[in-house]
C-alpha cells in the first residue's frame, strides 16, 4: 500500500489530483448545503455515483459566491487542507455528509470500511 505524505499546509488547486479539485469545486458550486454519501476508495472522492447534493437557499438575502469560483488556479483553504488529510487517513468508505458554508466545507460526517481510527 502506498502511503502519501500529508498535504503540506499551503496548497494550491492545480497541485490536487482532478477528483480532489472536483471535490474542492463542488464545494464552491453548493455554497450553503451539503454534500451526501461521498464513496472514497484508495483516498481519492469517487464520484460514480455521484454524491447526493443538498443546496440551502437563504430566502432573507442574496448569496455570494466564492471569489475563487472564477480563478483556474489559487491556493486552498485551510478547511480543504484538513478536510483532504482526514480523506488521505480515512482511505476508503463513505462520507455520509460535508456541511459546506459559504463555499467552504466546515464539519464532516462519515463511516469506515474497517477498524480505522481518526486522530
Amino acid at each position: 500500500m502506498q502511503t502519501r505524505p500529508p498535504l503540506p499546509r499551503t496548497v494550491r488547486l492545480s497541485e490536487l489530483s482532478p477528483p480532489r479539485q472536483m471535490l474542492v469545486r463542488l464545494c464552491q458550486a453548493i455554497n450553503f448545503g451539503s454534500l451526501h454519501r461521498l464513496t472514497i476508495l484508495d483516498r481519492e472522492p469517487i464520484f460514480s455515483p455521484p454524491p447526493i447534493v443538498i443546496l440551502e437557499l437563504k430566502l432573507d438575502s442574496d448569496d455570494e459566491r466564492r471569489p475563487e469560483v472564477d480563478l483556474d488556479d489559487f491556493q486552498v483553504r485551510d478547511e480543504f487542507h484538513r478536510l483532504l488529510n482526514r480523506i488521505d487517513l480515512f482511505r476508503n468508505g463513505m462520507i455520509e455528509r460535508i456541511e459546506v458554508r459559504a463555499g467552504i466545507p466546515r464539519r464532516l460526517f462519515f463511516q469506515t470500511i474497517g477498524a480505522v481510527v481518526l486522530r
